[in-house]
């Protein structure tokens, strides 16, 4: 298992990285890089062998620029 400084020193170098949860909860796993690094294929990586949901966070301003409505109003 890898310390909270290295997970970030990885992902400042533009690696991807495994977060795993507690296995009281869902006992699973992540995949996890930063956004200004990833690559179509990391993309294809995740879509393939993640097998899940591929998510991003943008702020409200970013989501403005880029004429991103909301899902719902709540």
């Amino acid at each position: 298992m890898n310390t909270i400084e290295e997970i970030i020193e990885d992902l400042r170098q533009g690696k991807m990285v495994i977060i795993m949860d507690d296995e009281d909860r869902e006992n699973e796993g992540d995949l996890v890089m930063a956004a200004a690094f990833t690559r179509p294929e990391d993309i294809n990586f995740m879509a393939r062998y993640g097998r899940g949901l591929i998510c991003l966070t943008l702020t409200s301003e970013r989501c403005q620029q880029l004429r991103l409505p909301l899902m719902t109003n709540e």
